[in-house]
């Protein structure tokens, strides 16, 4: 790795950590240039597969997306971010390791569903009343009865197509 101070090309690692539950290494590395000291962070890079929309167009897993939509429905709820976390993972985790070489967003909502579910039913609720576009209040008290049964969403995210 090269030194940002000084370019030099050879750095030594002076300590490293697993941060982020051990999703990530942290590393102090000292140049042996310029002696300075810096900090890098190493992740693994994961591949995910290409999604298939509503419509039938493909394009590259985003991210972005999967983090914002669940943002949105739990924003001013109270759940940790701890908790997010670790329900963002899950549905990472479901993702990855599907054996077909695309996915759905069906499925993926479906799996961001049954999280939401777990977590927290109201955000579950604003999530469903957007991905499942319910059009008048009827749509929504039978989902909000779908949630009154104890296997509502067990269905849903067990579909895999």
């Amino acid at each position: 790795m090269h030194c940002p101070f000084c370019s030099h090309p050879e750095t030594r690692v002076v300590d490293s950590r697993l941060v982020a539950d051990g999703a990530q290494t942290r590393r102090r590395r000292e140049c042996m240039g310029c002696n300075e000291r810096f900090t890098t962070f190493e992740t693994a890079e994961l591949s995910y597969p290409p999604v298939i929309k509503q419509n039938g167009q493909r394009e590259p897993f985003n991210m972005g997306k999967l983090r914002s939509g669940l943002e949105r429905s739990l924003e001013k709820r109270p759940v940790s971010l701890d908790a997010f976390d670790a329900a963002l993972s899950r549905i990472l985790h479901r993702i990855r390791n599907r054996s077909a070489r695309e996915i759905h967003t069906r499925v993926i909502g479906d799996y961001v569903m049954a999280e939401l579910r777990q977590l927290d039913e109201v955000a579950y609720v604003r999530f469903a009343s957007v991905y499942r576009s319910f059009q008048d209040i009827d749509e929504f008290r039978a989902e909000l009865d779908r949630l009154s049964q104890p296997s509502a969403c067990e269905g849903d995210s067990n579909r895999e197509s």
